[in-house]
C-alpha cells in the first residue's frame, strides 16, 4: 500500500486576505472585531490561519487603513463615501447599482453582492474601475428588501426533515431553504410561494416558510396564480371586502340626483371593446342653438361609493388597478361596483362625474363645465359597431361586426353623433400631431380561448377611428381637468401623469439599430425629435420589423408615471395631463375625482407629500401589473407553440447576445431563442458593433433584423422560455 504524502495545506495563504479582512471590517464599521471574530467569519480556526490574520490586521494597521480602537480589536478607517442605490441582478449573479449619484450603473461582481437580492434598495461603495472606465462596487449594507416573497418548485429532501425552493425567477441566485416543519402540507415537486424569514451570516441560503401551495407546475390556474403571486398581486377579494360592497346602497335616488346636473335626456352611449363587462365612460352629444356642439366625458362616478376610510377604499388603494391577464381580469372593485353600480350599462340611469365641453367645428372650447352628474345611456357599441359607421356612413350594423351576430340599423341621430364625434377627433389628434405629439399604435397580440382557456389562435388588435375617436375625447377630458386644477393659484396639490423627455444615449441607440434597416433620425431639437420618431413609426407600419422598432422606440421613452409635480407629457404634447377617465380600474383617477370635487368646492390645497405617497405606490402598483400582463402574455404563446412543434415559421431576429439570437416569428409574435450551441454548421461568435451572430469560416451572418426561419425545439410553460432551433435564411 503506498502511503499518502502530508498535504502543506495547513500552511497556504488564504486567498484575498487584505481585501477580505477590509471588506469584513467596512461592512461591520459600527463594530471593532477581534481576530478570532474575523476567523470566525472566514470559517478557519487552525493556527496557522489565526496567525495570518494577525499578521495582516498589524500589516493593514500599519498602512492606516484600519485602527485598533481597544486592545486586540480593529475597525476600519472609512475613508470611503458610501452611496445607495437599487440593485439590477443579471441572471449570471452579477448586477449593476443603478443610483441617483452617478450617471452610469455601477458593476457589482457576484461576490460583492453579500446577499442582496434583485429590486433592493442597497448601501455601497465604489473602489475602482473597470475596463473602459466602468465604475465597479461592493455592497455593503442592504437598506431595504424589494420583496420577501417568491415563486418556486420545492423538492423535499429524501429523509423529509428538510426541502429547498427552487424559485422562479431567474434573477433569484440562491434557492430558499424551508425546514420541513414550515412546507404547509406541500408535497415534493409543488408550486409553492415561499416567504423569506431569515438569512444567517454564516448560511449559503436564505431561510424561508411556505405561505402557499399554488399547484403542479404546468397546470394553467396553477402558473397563472404564480404570476399573480410572483408580483404579489392578489387573485380574490378577501371576505370582509365583498361583504362591505355587497351591502352598499347602489339605488338612484331623489335625493341624491337633486344635488347633481341631470342630463339624462341627452343623447348618450358606449363604445367598448366586444368583450368589455365595465363601461366607465360614456359620450352624449348634442348641436345647440348657437352652433356649438356640447359633447359630454362621462365618468362611473366611483367615488360616490367608494369613501376614505372604508375596508374598501383601502383594498382599491393596495390594489391600485385592475390587471388584465390573457384569461381574466383581476379587477380593482368588487363586481358589484365594477359590472354593475360604476358599469355604464345601455337603459340605465347612473351616477357620474362628468367634463362638458362646448366646441365649434375648429375644435376651439368656447366653454367647459366640471362637476357630478346622473347619466342615462342609451346605446352600447362594440368599436367593430362604431367602425362600420364611420366607415359606411350609415346607420346600417352589418351582422359581421354586431354585438349580437345579427345585422341592425341604429337610430340616425346616434350615427350622426358619431360621424361629427370622429370628425372633431381627427382635428384634435391632428392638432396634437403637430403640436409633437408621438404616435404609439402598437399592435397588440390578442389569443382565441376554447372554454379551458387554451389558445387556438393568435390574433393582432389594431387601433382604428373609433378607437381614436374614444381615446381623442377621454385625452381631451383628461387634459382639461389638469389646467383646470394646474392652473389655479394658489397652486393647488394634484394627481398628475407625466411623461418625461427620452435619455440622449437611448435615441442615439435607437439610430444605431434602426439604421440597419435605413432609417434616419433628426435629434436637432424637441419637434424635430418627435417628428422623425413619427416618420420612423409610420415608415415601418406593416413592414417585417414594425414589432421589433416598435418596441424598441417604446423602450427609448421615458415611464410614465403619477406624481403631484407636474413636468408635462412629452408622448401626448400635453403640458397639464392626468388621469381621469377610468376610475373602475385605476386608483389615480379615483384620487384625481375626489380632489376636483374638493376643489370645485372651494378647498383649499391638500398635503402634497400624502398625495406623493400615494402616487408613488401607484406607480409602482402599475408596473407589477405591467409585469404580469406581459408574463402572461408570454405564457400563452408559449402554450400556444406547444401544438405547433413540428412547424417551420419565418421570423425576425430582434435580439442578439453572446449566448445566441432571439427571434420573433413574424405571424404570431411569438418570441424565443436559438442558443449559439445549437448553430452546429459553423462556429458562430457575437459581432457588438454589428448586432451580429458572424460564422468563423464560412462568415455567415445572422444579423437583427433579418429574417430567418426557425422550428420549436423546446417550450418550457413553467420558467416561460421558448427554444428555437435555426433552420437558416427564407429562400429568397
Amino acid at each position: 500500500m503506498t502511503r499518502k504524502k502530508k498535504g502543506k495545506s495547513k500552511n497556504k495563504g488564504i486567498s484575498n486576505l487584505t481585501n477580505t479582512i477590509l471588506s469584513i471590517l467596512k461592512k461591520e464599521k459600527n463594530q471593532a472585531l477581534n481576530y478570532k471574530q474575523i476567523a470566525a467569519k472566514l470559517s478557519v480556526n487552525d493556527a496557522s490561519s489565526r496567525n495570518q490574520i494577525i499578521k495582516k490586521l498589524r500589516d493593514l494597521q500599519g498602512k492606516q487603513e484600519i485602527e485598533e480602537v481597544e486592545r486586540g480589536k480593529y475597525k476600519a478607517i472609512i475613508n470611503t463615501e458610501y452611496h445607495t442605490g437599487i440593485l439590477d441582478l443579471a441572471a449570471k449573479g452579477n448586477g449593476y447599482i443603478i443610483s441617483d449619484e452617478f450617471e452610469d450603473d455601477v458593476f457589482i461582481a457576484s461576490n460583492n453582492i453579500n446577499k442582496a437580492l434583485n429590486g433592493d434598495e442597497v448601501e455601497f461603495y465604489v473602489y475602482k474601475r473597470r475596463k473602459r472606465g466602468k465604475l465597479e462596487g461592493e455592497i455593503t449594507n442592504i437598506i431595504k428588501r424589494e420583496k420577501s416573497e417568491y415563486v418556486g418548485v420545492i423538492q423535499i429532501h429524501e429523509k423529509k426533515n428538510f426541502a429547498f425552493v427552487v424559485a422562479d425567477s431567474n434573477k433569484m441566485y440562491k434557492d430558499i431553504f424551508v425546514p420541513i416543519n414550515k412546507i404547509n402540507k406541500a408535497e415534493d415537486g409543488d408550486k409553492v410561494l415561499v416567504k423569506l424569514e431569515d438569512w444567517p451570516e454564516k448560511a449559503d441560503s436564505p431561510y424561508g416558510k411556505v405561505i402557499q401551495v399554488l399547484g403542479k407546475p404546468g397546470d394553467h390556474n396553477t402558473e397563472i396564480h404564480a404570476i399573480l403571486a410572483e408580483y404579489g398581486l392578489p387573485n380574490e377579494f378577501p371576505h370582509e371586502v365583498e361583504e362591505f360592497a355587497n351591502k352598499l346602497d347602489t339605488s338612484i335616488t331623489k335625493e341624491e340626483i337633486k344635488k347633481r346636473r341631470d342630463m339624462r335626456q341627452d343623447l348618450t352611449f358606449t363604445i367598448d371593446p366586444k368583450d368589455a363587462k365595465d363601461f366607465d365612460d360614456a359620450l352624449s352629444f348634442k348641436v345647440l342653438e348657437n352652433g356649438l356642439y356640447e359633447i359630454g366625458i362621462h365618468i362611473a362616478d366611483v367615488s360616490h361609493y367608494l369613501q376614505e376610510g372604508t375596508v374598501l377604499d383601502d383594498e382599491a388603494y393596495e390594489r391600485a388597478t385592475s390587471v388584465y391577464l390573457v384569461d381574466r381580469v383581476v379587477p380593482m372593485l368588487p363586481e358589484v361596483l365594477s359590472n354593475n353600480a360604476c358599469s355604464l350599462r345601455p337603459h340605465e340611469e347612473k351616477y357620474t362625474f362628468s367634463a362638458v365641453f362646448q366646441m365649434n367645428d375648429k375644435c376651439e372650447i368656447k366653454n367647459e363645465w366640471f362637476g357630478r352628474t346622473v347619466t342615462y345611456s342609451d346605446a352600447r357599441f362594440a368599436y367593430e359597431e362604431a367602425q362600420a359607421v364611420i366607415e359606411s356612413k350609415t346607420n346600417d350594423i352589418p351582422a359581421e361586426v354586431s354585438l349580437t351576430g345579427k345585422a341592425y340599423k341604429i337610430n340616425q341621430a346616434i350615427t350622426d353623433a358619431i360621424l361629427k364625434m370622429d370628425e372633431l377627433a381627427k382635428k384634435m389628434r391632428n392638432k396634437r400631431m403637430s403640436s409633437g405629439a408621438i404616435s404609439f399604435d402598437k399592435v397588440e397580440v390578442k389569443f382565441n380561448l376554447d372554454e379551458e382557456a387554451n389558445p387556438i389562435g393568435v390574433f393582432f388588435k389594431t387601433s382604428k377611428d373609433a378607437n381614436k375617436l374614444i381615446e381623442e375625447f377621454m385625452l381631451l377630458a383628461n387634459r382639461k381637468v389638469s389646467e383646470f386644477v394646474g392652473k389655479q393659484s394658489p397652486k393647488k396639490t394634484f394627481v398628475y401623469r407625466v411623461h418625461d423627455e427620452p435619455d440622449d444615449s437611448k435615441l442615439a441607440s435607437l439610430q444605431n439599430v434602426v439604421s440597419r434597416f435605413g432609417y434616419k433620425l433628426n435629434f436637432k431639437d424637441r419637434k424635430s425629435v418627435s417628428a422623425s420618431l413619427n416618420n420612423l413609426l409610420k415608415d415601418v407600419n406593416g413592414k417585417k420589423e414594425q414589432n421589433l422598432v416598435d418596441t424598441l422606440t417604446i423602450r427609448t421613452m421615458s415611464k410614465a408615471e403619477y406624481t403631484t409635480k407636474n413636468i408635462g407629457h412629452y408622448g401626448l404634447a400635453f403640458d397639464y395631463y392626468s388621469h381621469f377617465t377610468s376610475p373602475i380600474r385605476r386608483y389615480p383617477d379615483v384620487m384625481a375625482h375626489r380632489l376636483l370635487q374638493h376643489y370645485l368646492d372651494g378647498g383649499k390645497s391638500v398635503n402634497e407629500a400624502v398625495y406623493e405617497d400615494k402616487c408613488n405606490h401607484s406607480s409602482n402598483m402599475e408596473n407589477l401589473a405591467t409585469k404580469a400582463e406581459r408574463d402572461s402574455i408570454k405564457y400563452m404563446q408559449i402554450k400556444f407553440m406547444e401544438d405547433h412543434k413540428d412547424e417551420e415559421f419565418v421570423g425576425v431576429i430582434s435580439g442578439v447576445t453572446d449566448w445566441g439570437i432571439y427571434v420573433e416569428i413574424i405571424s404570431n409574435k411569438c418570441e424565443g431563442m436559438v442558443s449559439v450551441r445549437d448553430m452546429k454548421d459553423d462556429h458562430y461568435a457575437f459581432d457588438q458593433d454589428q448586432y451580429a451572430m458572424v460564422g468563423r469560416n464560412t462568415k455567415t451572418m445572422y444579423q437583427l433584423g433579418d429574417e430567418v426561419v426557425v422550428k420549436v425545439k423546446n417550450t418550457d410553460l413553467v420558467k416561460k422560455h421558448l427554444d428555437f432551433n435555426l433552420i437558416g435564411k427564407p429562400e429568397s
